[in-house]
């Protein structure tokens, strides 16, 4: 194996076969010691935490897959921390992929005029350049095409797939009493050009709430797999 990116949370390795292998580590993001899946560097590292990330990514990715969505998911090695995942460009140099059912966070900073915290929204899609620097700018469907980063279809085909997954992960939380209020995904896309869910899909990634309750990353993966 061939060692090609270092990441804040994993390393990535290019396999003979073609497709690259995803090693979780337990380092996660945050400051002072706590942890914040929010922030855009490494500030505690917490034993076991790159296995939970995997079990659930399994978890979700074979369940997106099963319903005919396309992701980058091949298999994965829990012995190992591993995950295998077919080879996939990035949109840009990296674009994240919100979808909200609660107004809350960052989305209620900017509209808060407008709305009440908490209020419902209907799987609203918003989508950020990956931008330490910047502070992760937001950027419309209008930006993206136009910038050259995608094509309309290329957009369309992510916000689908968005608001699709968000229901299945909200579904299944919804059957152990949580309440997904928002979850952040990363898309990718293969030599012909069709989109494709990469990354991971842990609890870091998502908010979510139980009894009106915010429930921290770590406890929210405990109760998951209870």
């Amino acid at each position: 194996m061939e060692l090609v990116y270092t990441g804040k949370t994993k390393n990535v390795y290019a396999l003979e076969n073609g497709n690259y292998l995803l090693k979780f580590k337990d380092d996660c993001t945050g400051k002072d010691g706590v942890f914040d899946p929010g922030e855009n560097s490494i500030g505690l590292t917490i034993d076991g935490v790159g296995d939970v990330n995997l079990r659930m990514s399994i978890y979700f990715f074979e369940k997106i897959n099963a319903a005919g969505i396309k992701t980058h998911y091949v298999k994965a090695n829990l012995e190992d921390t591993t995950m295998e995942v077919l080879p996939a460009k990035v949109f840009g140099h990296g674009l994240e992929v919100i979808c909200r059912h609660k107004a809350v966070g960052s989305f209620f900073r900017r509209y808060g005029e407008y709305i009440e915290e908490g209020a419902d929204l209907p799987a609203y899609v918003e989508t950020t350049f990956k931008n330490d620097e910047k502070g992760d700018p937001l950027v419309t469907k209008d930006g993206l095409i136009d910038l050259g980063i995608m094509t309309a279809q290329q957009y369309e085909d992510i916000k689908d797939m968005t608001q699709k997954i968000t229901q299945i992960v909200a579904d299944d939380l919804k059957e152990k009493g949580l309440v997904l209020y928002d979850i952040k995904f990363e898309y990718g896309y293969d030599a012909e050009g069709k989109v494709m869910l990469i990354d991971e899909i842990a609890s870091g990634n998502m908010r979510v709430y139980k009894d009106g309750k915010y429930i921290d990353p770590m406890t929210l993966s405990e109760l998951f797999f209870a």
